[in-house]
């Protein structure tokens, strides 16, 4: 059974609707990103499950219960939830195990104080117990308000754009860190970002939202290598589109030359039809062609590579240019002519 189970949801704004006919499946201890553009309507979806919103329709369901239908509707407090937002959240008067215990009043004090020490030992912060707010790192306090929210034991943690505000250089030291105590807890996740690097670093499957559906869901790896529309391929990368025909099931004919082909469907039926392919920057490379009428126009070093890019054919084409540390002037420099070659290697 799906811990979360999001059917047919719609949700509106003014009655100007913003998520149509959504569907959604997240199993027992899974990592989901919703990811897409600003806009798309990702953090609409986390407030509908949290009880946020008003003109919510359709289906929610967490561990079997019925959060929303035509029937019913629960209250925010009710629905087992844990909602994480960026500006962490935490009580400025309280300490850090005042805030962890925060949602515990329920349980007897010595059980409190035993589900604060062990949550604090979980993210290895159990010497910050007495500290306030103002005393921690962006990082750390993001920690305490995520196992604030475990302590309450949620159903669901529900993240909106968790980590963005945190120092580039640390955050993904806190993503590899939160992921590895989600799943220590066994707790399901719904991930909100227009982040990639974000989204494939935390989550187990993304699902690419742009204006209210879902374009597509998958692994990183399957979305990267295998978009299934127009907009998922370009979201997740720059590339060159370029005509091609269906030589055979394994292979096209493009204005690159033959393009080996992998993907997952099928195209024994489709010989001789005529298609548009994507090719990524790496599948690109440079070569020098003095009487090519392209030119590298402008580049930028990023670190491993230059990024170079290239107007053909009207398009701006991107290429990563690789270089050698003990050579770094192999790459192509800006006004040199070149051919854009497909990089079979």
């Amino acid at each position: 059974m799906s811990v979360l189970s999001l059917q047919n949801l719609k949700v509106s704004y003014q009655k100007q609707a913003v998520i149509n006919a959504l569907d959604l499946e997240i199993e027992a201890g899974e990592i989901v990103a919703l990811f897409g553009p600003s806009g798309g309507g990702k953090s609409t979806v986390l407030k509908s499950i949290a009880g946020l919103l008003d003109e919510v329709e359709g289906h929610i369901e967490v561990n079997g219960v019925t959060l929303l239908s035509d029937k019913v509707r629960l209250p925010a407090e009710k629905r087992n939830t844990g909602l994480i937002f960026q500006d962490y959240a935490l009580f400025p008067h309280m300490t850090v195990a005042e805030n962890v215990g925060y949602g515990l009043h329920k349980l007897k004090k010595s059980q409190r104080a035993e589900r604060i020490e062990s949550m604090l030992a979980l993210i290895k912060m159990t010497e910050y117990a007495d500290k306030y707010p103002h005393e921690l790192s962006g990082g750390q306090q993001q920690r305490i308000a995520i196992v604030r929210a475990l302590a309450c034991e949620p159903s669901i943690m529900l993240f909106d754009e968790a980590f963005s505000n945190i120092d580039p250089q640390l955050r993904f030291e806190l993503i590899a860190d939160i992921r590895a105590l989600l799943k220590h807890q066994n707790t399901s996740a719904l991930f909100v970002t227009h982040n990639q690097d974000e989204a494939f670093a935390f989550c187990d499957r993304i699902a690419v939202l742009n204006q209210g559906r879902i374009e597509q869901i998958g692994t990183s790896e399957q979305l990267f290598n295998y978009p299934s529309t127009k907009f998922v391929a370009e979201f997740l990368s720059d590339g060159l589109w370029l005509n091609a025909e269906i030589t055979c099931p394994n292979r096209l004919s493009s204005e690159l030359g033959e393009l080996p082909y992998t993907g997952a469907e099928s195209l024994a039926q489709r010989v001789g039809e005529q298609v548009h392919v994507f090719l990524r920057p790496h599948h690109l490379r440079l070569e020098l062609a003095p009487d090519a009428d392209s030119k590298v126009e402008h580049e930028r070093f990023v670190g491993e590579f230059y990024e170079s890019f290239v107007a053909w054919q009207g398009q701006q084409v991107k290429v990563k240019t690789f270089y050698s540390f003990l050579n770094k002037h192999v790459h192509i420099k800006v006004d040199t002519n070149v051919k854009v070659v497909f990089d079979a290697a």
